[in-house]
């Protein structure tokens, strides 16, 4: 059991670093708790600082910003809800997939 959780966990930061360095920020602020929010957040879904302060304290708020960070990437809506609820599977598919970072769209 531990063993899979442990698989699941590095391919999930896998994911989340190779996404981060695709959206040409450093892969290791992946790993560097709240700035990790900060750089998904302000940077890739060009959201402002109340939205990473909104993420970090009421986690369901994270779902807007991921849906930018979704379109940010060529993804819809359905897409970024999967990034917010089931990360574990959409990062690593959005980091070591064929999606390219094309900039964050207006809201």
């Amino acid at each position: 059991m531990f063993g899979a959780v442990l698989l699941v966990t590095l391919v999930s930061v896998a994911g989340v670093w190779k996404t981060f360095e695709k959206a040409g920020q450093p892969g290791w602020a992946a790993v560097v708790p709240v700035y990790n929010v900060y750089v998904l957040v302000a940077e890739i879904a060009d959201r402002d600082i109340l939205w990473v302060l909104l993420s970090i304290f009421v986690p369901i708020a994270a779902v807007i910003p991921m849906i930018d960070v979704a379109k940010a990437f060529g993804k819809g809506t359905g897409y970024g809800v999967g990034l917010a609820f089931l990360g574990f599977v959409f990062f690593p598919l959005l980091g070591f997939g064929d999606a390219r970072y094309r900039g964050a769209s207006p809201y």
